[in-house]
């Protein structure tokens, strides 16, 4: 409600409940911008901030590593690669955005699609979960050489495009669009719910997990599927978004002070919804009118999370109990 209220134009909070309610206010352009961008934009970063911080658990877990995110295994560099390949070589900046704006959701797929089956296909012959990691991270500097190739040979008003499109941002989803990115989304976030058990099961160490039935292997697949498939709707959607899936995981872990993921993976998504639409409002700037991007923002919410966990590690229970 907040988001529907607070932004750049001032809306008086009864108008809005108006809006809401159907009826008609004293400027009709209140109502466009209520209808067709606060309210797409507040669904957009639930849908996003859920989809991220599961994610970002998935892989914590999956990796037993606290610093793990969703771009730690390239799949988010893999979609950046798509849409730099679209931005940077595209004939007119101006069409791009006008005419084929839909280049861009494409693009992302197919380049975190790309990372994500390298990556499916060395988890089948990496068993060390830290060999992997590494390769996704080795993988994602590839990835990143070659947008920067793409950067030194492109002009400088793709380069501008790419540099704005890579700040992340929740208002790129129209209303028409958003049934789409929420059918995705949700798909992902559904999947999820049914790795708990097996998830439980890992926390205890792959041996122990294969002695209780679990098909570690199948369980890996599933893992990497499902945190590729969030992070690649999410960065095609809204571009790259840092810390909410590397952030969100531990506050939900200092609300519960447990890893059992009954409750750790709803309280991850509902966390990573809140996170997304506090950084939401954080980016207008008061009494100014002003929107800072995405990413100027995320970090200082993220940032302090991130060095109070380290600092306070051993407080915090995180693969020692299911």
């Amino acid at each position: 409600m907040a988001c529907l209220v607070y932004g750049a134009v001032y809306i008086p909070f009864d108008n809005v409940v108006k809006i809401l309610g159907g009826k008609t206010v004293e400027r009709s352009a209140w109502q466009s911008i209520v209808i067709q961008s606060r309210l797409p934009q507040a669904a957009t970063a639930v849908l996003a901030g859920s989809a991220l911080a599961v994610s970002g658990l998935l892989l914590q877990t999956f990796f037993r590593n606290p610093l793990a995110g969703p771009s730690i295994l390239g799949i988010s560099d893999g979609a950046n690669l798509g849409v730099a390949t679209v931005i940077l070589l595209a004939g007119n900046t101006t069409q791009l955005f006008l005419g084929a704006y839909w280049a861009i959701i494409p693009a992302a797929f197919a380049g975190a699609g790309g990372v994500m089956a390298l990556i499916i296909y060395f988890s089948a012959k990496v068993r060390n979960s830290v060999m992997l990691l590494i390769i996704g991270i080795m993988i994602g500097y590839l990835a990143s050489s070659a947008i920067s190739i793409l950067n030194y040979y492109a002009t400088a008003d793709r380069v501008h495009s790419y540099v704005m499109w890579g700040m992340g941002n929740f208002s790129s989803i129209s209303l028409e669009r958003l049934p789409l990115f929420a059918i995705c989304t949700i798909g992902g976030l559904l999947f999820s719910v049914m790795l708990i058990k097996p998830l439980n099961a890992l926390l205890l160490g792959e041996t122990y997990a294969a002695n209780l039935g679990v098909n570690v292997r199948s369980l890996r697949m599933k893992i990497l599927a499902c945190t590729g498939f969030l992070a690649a709707v999410t960065t095609a959607f809204c571009g790259p978004v840092s810390f909410i899936g590397l952030a969100v995981p531990h506050v939900a872990r200092l609300l519960l002070g447990s890893s059992n993921h009954r409750q750790l993976l709803p309280v991850t998504l509902l966390a990573g919804a809140c996170v997304a639409l506090l950084c939401n409002l954080l980016m207008v700037v008061p009494g100014s009118g002003t929107i800072l991007p995405l990413n100027a923002v995320t970090p200082w919410v993220g940032a302090p999370i991130i060095i109070y966990v380290i600092a306070s590690r051993k407080h915090i229970h995180y693969f020692n109990e299911a």
